[in-house]
């Protein structure tokens, strides 16, 4: 029989299917055996009443299994308003066990007092918390609706090599890795790939895919393996074609968590999906160190002039409540010194592109990017980067159109939607001292 998930019962009213979970609590009383079942969609409770004679076997079986043991129950589906857990109960015909549980290391449905290593160790007990599987269901609705976005937009879904040949973007910040007789790299952003899709002439192109940096922070931010979700486009007039198509992505993909989760997110996070609406506001570099200044006293270090820190976008956070009534912020005209070659730069030597602050976080840098091999090569050349980048380079010799883009950090949006940290929203976790599991 057809596998029958939990929130799917209601469909199979007073019919005999084939139901596979989780066994969640047995409660086992005078007359009567309630087990209640659970799979990725919900609980569910299945009753053996003892009086049946026929039920001897099925009481024996359940009677040698421990909870979190696993079983397949050939079952009647009844409606019965009196059962609590969605007035549905399973009465089992037949059961096969599975799997059999050992005793649990700790209690994944009360995390309080349990350390959070502890709990990475055995990611896939603490993914079993309703808390922590509703974060995986909402990541994934999140991508959906994004994705969703894009396709309705003509955009194509790419897939770039991960290994790559130089160390092309920041040298000090890539994985090195033994390739057979030769190295490689771990990539840190499908960039390059993307342009050379335009180069190509796919005109859109997006990317959900694993992204690498070997920085050794520390932080509830930053992780060396996350999800990044890239995109490129092609025939813009100015990055901010960049920034209106990004307000639209995120509109969307917001939109259709709210839609989905958003009354269980308050409830279990304690967090309201905020919807903005476009235009999302936007600063200058120059005019917000001189807001943060007049208003909280506070001055970017000079290392960081052209630039943002942590604090800044904190603070970045709270002039765009109070200004603006706004959860995000574009910051603009940052130093060209402290952004990649790639991006563009006007006639006056000003960066073409921004940041996004969202709830005190950067979740996005994204530009016009240099099309014209001629400045992109002066640029690299600026940089010392020249022969790190030469096959890149390559890509714009033979005509690319005007193009830009950004990468989103799924995980830390995840985290910044529900208040979480990154060991808590990423589904396994990599920091500089965590490979396992």
């Amino acid at each position: 029989m057809k596998k029958v998930y939990v929130n799917e019962l209601k469909n199979h009213i007073d019919e005999e299917i084939s139901f596979s979970g989780f066994v969640d609590t047995i409660r086992d009383k005078k007359w009567v055996m309630f087990v209640i079942l659970r799979d990725s969609t919900g609980k569910v409770q299945m009753t053996i009443e003892k009086s049946d004679e026929n039920n001897q076997k099925l009481l024996e079986i359940m009677s040698t299994i421990s909870v979190e043991s696993t079983i397949k129950v050939k079952c009647k589906v009844v409606s019965n308003e009196a059962v609590k857990l969605g007035g549905i109960e399973l009465i089992p015909s037949e059961i096969e066990v599975t799997s059999l549980a050992l005793n649990l290391p700790f209690d994944y449905n009360n995390l309080d007092g349990v350390n959070l290593d502890t709990r990475l160790d055995y990611r896939w007990l603490d993914i079993r918390n309703e808390k922590n599987m509703l974060v995986r269901q909402i990541e994934s609705t999140l991508t959906e609706g994004m994705r969703e976005f894009l396709y309705k937009n003509n955009f194509t879904e790419i897939h770039s090599p991960k290994l790559i040949g130089t160390a092309s973007e920041s040298g000090s910040s890539v994985f090195e890795v033994k390739y057979f007789n030769d190295k490689a790299y771990l990539a840190q952003s499908p960039q390059f790939y993307k342009q050379m899709a335009l180069a190509a002439g796919l005109d859109r192109v997006f990317e959900v895919g694993p992204v690498f940096r070997a920085e050794n922070s520390n932080t509830n931010r930053h992780a060396t393996e996350f999800t990044g979700f890239d995109l490129e486009f092609s025939y813009i007039d100015s990055y901010e074609d960049v920034m209106s198509l990004e307000e639209d992505l995120l509109i969307a993909g917001l939109t259709k968590v709210k839609e989905k989760y958003g009354e269980k997110i308050k409830e279990i996070f304690g967090t309201e999906v905020v919807i903005p609406t476009k235009p999302f506001p936007r600063m200058k570099l120059k005019d917000l160190y001189q807001e943060m200044h007049d208003k909280y006293g506070f001055d970017i270090p000079e290392h960081d002039i052209g630039d943002m820190n942590a604090e800044a976008e904190k603070l970045t956070f709270k002039i765009a409540q109070e200004k603006f009534n706004s959860e995000f912020m574009f910051i603009t005209d940052y130093a060209a010194t402290k952004r990649p070659f790639y991006h563009m730069r006007d006639e006056n030597g000003v960066l073409q592109g921004y940041d996004l602050i969202w709830r005190g976080t950067e979740i996005t840098s994204g530009a016009q990017r240099e099309h014209r091999y001629e400045k992109l090569v002066e640029n690299a050349n600026e940089k010392g980067l020249k022969d790190d980048v030469k096959f890149y380079l390559q890509f714009f010799k033979y005509g690319c159109p005007p193009h830009g883009g950004f990468g989103i950090g799924l995980d830390r949006l995840t985290m910044l939607l529900l208040g979480l940290t990154i060991k808590e929203t990423q589904f396994i976790f990599r920091g500089p001292n965590r490979l396992n599991p």
